[in-house]
């Protein structure tokens, strides 16, 4: 009786979405395509997840990424029991590794935010014989990705082919649409960043040579006077992201340039906007760019409800 608790099976490991560059391509195709499927008809499908039971753990504070997994586990059949930060016994010294095998003996599913870092989501998984979602780390948001993906798809018809611009830190999002798009072919991703807060070099690198196997191009530049001249989106997201500080104390004197307002966007007159929320108007974005006619950035908000069922629903087929 007491062997799970010591021992874990033999040849376990970790299941579940951790990172886009973990995928194959047509997982992620198929996650993007089920997005967006959700997104014309919440009702196309067989309620897969029926008489499941699928926990919903943040740490830290949420309000679409939370609302959608838990909202997308009931609209898919599931019941959903939800844990906040105060809410485990890790906080009072129990280990991941006891606490992944408790959840996978009593859930058929995970989706966590934590505070810690996504080893700590991986490990939860392995101890518990459990499939996790990684509802965002501080290394990567991939369900953000495949949100963010299906809204391009859904705007313009597909991915493929699609010019993106995005501007500010290199977060977790940017590196999950770097991580997404290098699964689509003839796409251009150009991160304009301020030095010294650019992706990961190692995953920039990674996900760039993987692109150009599709003839998609990933770069980074540190000016918005070195974007290109063409581009459908113009992206940005949050300067302070959830949870994390900055070294300097003028980091925001970095930044200033990479503010989107009226101005930057007449560069590129066609180009829709996107962010992935919350937003400081005023700050990365201006209110009129946010709230214009050429913003994608509500529309990209719902579909963070329809990118959680495509992915548990993805789930449901390997459970």
């Amino acid at each position: 009786m007491t062997t799970f608790l010591t021992e874990l099976p033999p040849g376990t490991q970790e299941k579940g979405i951790f990172s886009l560059g973990d995928l194959d391509r047509d997982e992620v195709h198929q996650l993007v395509r089920r997005a967006c499927d959700f997104q014309h008809d919440m009702g196309a499908h067989d309620r897969p997840l029926s008489g499941r039971v699928a926990g919903i753990l943040f740490t830290k504070t949420s309000t679409r990424t939370r609302t959608a997994f838990t909202t997308a586990a009931v609209r898919l059949g599931a019941a959903p029991i939800t844990f906040g930060p105060n809410d485990l016994q890790t906080n009072t010294g129990e280990s991941i590794a006891d606490t992944g095998r408790i959840l996978g003996c009593m859930l058929d599913l995970l989706v966590a935010r934590t505070a810690g870092p996504l080893d700590e989501l991986r490990a939860i998984s392995r101890s518990g014989d459990i499939p996790v979602v990684n509802a965002m780390a501080a290394e990567e948001h991939p369900t953000q990705g495949i949100c963010d993906l299906a809204t391009v798809a859904l705007c313009r018809g597909e991915v493929d082919g699609a010019r993106i611009h995005y501007l500010g830190e290199g977060n977790n999002t940017a590196i999950a649409l770097a991580q997404g798009i290098a699964h689509f072919s003839g796409c251009t991703l150009t991160l304009a960043t301020p030095k010294g807060y650019g992706l990961p070099a190692d995953v920039l690198q990674s996900a760039a040579e993987r692109a150009a196997r599709l003839g998609t191009s990933i770069t980074e530049v540190h000016s918005p006077d070195e974007l290109p001249g063409e581009a459908d989106f113009v992206y940005t997201t949050r300067w302070q992201t959830t949870g994390t500080t900055k070294p300097d104390a003028d980091w925001r004197e970095r930044f200033l340039p990479f503010y989107v307002d009226d101005a930057l966007m007449s560069r590129w007159p066609q180009a829709r906007f996107l962010h992935d929320l919350p937003a400081h108007r005023g700050e990365e974005v201006a209110g009129s760019v946010l709230d214009g006619n050429r913003s994608m950035a509500w529309e990209q908000a719902r579909m963070k409800l329809t990118s959680a069922m495509s992915t548990l629903e993805w789930l449901a087929d390997r459970l």
